[in-house]
Formats: structure tokens, sequence, C-alpha cells
């Protein structure tokens, strides 16, 4: 079966920045089309870049896109 769960898929930053990628991605890995990953050194490169994109954004209003 070609949608299953089993199939694993490591997201970098350049996917988990921008949002609407992002919020596809993890989508249809929480339907279980494949399971997502990443690292902590990814999670903190896309962080990163959103921040120093964003001068609205502080690190802790961040919080509740990464958690």
């Amino acid at each position: 079966m070609l949608h299953s769960g089993r199939f694993i898929a490591l997201l970098d930053a350049n996917v988990l920045y921008p949002a609407p990628l992002r919020d596809l991605l993890l989508s249809l890995g929480a339907k279980g089309l494949y399971i997502p990953k990443w690292t902590e050194g990814i999670q903190k490169e896309w962080t990163k870049n959103l921040l120093g994109n964003r001068e609205d954004l502080t690190p802790s209003q961040m919080d509740y896109t990464v958690y």
C-alpha cells in the first residue's frame, strides 16, 4: 500500500519554513501518509531564519509554533 506510515521522510529547514509548506507536510504526516522527521539542528535553523526575517516575532512566540 503506497500510503503507509512506514515511509519516513527527513524534513529539512527549507520545507519547514515557509509555513504553508510546513503545514501541508505535517498535516499529511498527521494523517498517517508518512512519518515526518527532523533534527534539533534543523529545528534551530528554520526558527532562526524565521526570527531573522520577522521583526514582529519574539523567541517566546516561537514556542507556540515549535511545540
